[in-house]
C-alpha cells in the first residue's frame, strides 16, 4: 500500500490547532475539504515544540515524497524570538539559508526547490499562543466589553488561589468568555465555525494573508 503524497503540510503544536485552523481559513472563503484527502492542505499535529524541534523532525518532514510547502504554525509562548531561534536551528539543515529573525508578516522562504512557512501565534511578535490570537477575534474589529470583564475575572481569580499558570493565562481568557455566551462552552473551533469568534476581522487578516501566499491559494 502506498502512502499518500501530500504537496502541501501543515504542522501544528496539537489538536487544537488541527480543528481550528481550518474553520479560521474557510471563514475567509476557502473551502478546507471534508476529507483529509480533499484537503487544501495536509494538517499535522505534532505532538508540542519539543518535538517539533528535536533532532530529524524537520528534515523527515522536508524528505517527504511530494512535498513542495511545509508550513509551521506554533505558540511564541513566553518568547516570540527564542521560539524562533529555536524552530530556525530545527530547520537549517533542510532549510539553510533562513534570516536571523522572524518577519512581522510571517516567514516564507524557498530553497532547493522547497517552501517552508513559519507563523507564531499570535503575531510573529507578541507573548502568547493560539489562544492568544482568538481572543483578538472576539468582538471583530471592536473592543468587546464581555472579553475585557473576562480577563479581569480570571486576573482576580489568580489572585484569591486560581492554579492555573501565567504562560496559560490566554487559555482561561478565551473559555471563560466562551462559557457566557449564547450555548456556552464551545470548543474553539466551533466558537469560529458558528462566528462566537469573528475570523473575518482585520485583526485575523495577516495570517490569512500568510497562509494564502504559502501555499499559493
Amino acid at each position: 500500500m502506498h502512502k499518500r503524497v501530500h504537496q502541501r503540510v501543515l504542522l501544528v503544536e496539537g489538536e487544537d490547532d488541527k480543528r481550528v485552523i481550518p474553520e479560521i481559513v474557510e471563514a475567509n472563503g476557502l473551502t478546507w475539504g471534508e476529507t483529509a484527502a480533499e484537503a487544501i492542505v495536509f494538517i499535522k499535529p505534532i505532538g508540542g515544540i519539543d518535538k517539533l524541534t528535536e533532532p530529524g523532525t524537520i528534515s523527515a518532514e522536508a524528505k517527504a515524497s511530494g512535498l513542495q510547502t511545509l508550513g509551521v504554525v506554533i505558540d511564541a509562548n513566553d518568547s516570540a524570538e527564542q521560539r524562533f531561534q529555536s524552530l530556525r536551528s530545527a530547520c537549517l539543515e533542510s532549510f539553510p539559508n533562513l534570516p536571523d529573525s522572524l518577519p512581522i508578516d510571517g516567514l516564507i522562504h524557498d530553497t532547493n526547490g522547497l517552501r517552508l512557512g513559519i507563523w507564531l501565534m499570535p503575531d510573529n511578535q507578541s507573548r502568547g499562543m493560539l489562544e492568544t490570537f482568538l481572543a483578538y477575534l472576539a468582538g471583530g474589529d471592536e473592543s468587546d466589553p464581555l472579553f475585557e470583564h473576562a480577563k479581569r475575572a480570571c486576573d482576580q481569580a489568580k489572585q484569591i488561589g486560581a492554579p492555573f499558570s501565567d504562560a496559560h493565562a490566554g487559555k482561561s481568557h478565551i473559555h471563560c468568555w466562551l462559557a457566557w455566551q449564547k450555548e456556552p462552552g464551545r470548543q474553539l473551533h466551533d466558537a469560529v465555525k458558528f462566528s462566537y469568534l469573528d475570523a473575518t476581522s482585520r485583526r485575523a487578516q495577516p495570517f490569512i494573508q500568510w497562509f494564502r501566499k504559502l501555499y499559493e491559494l
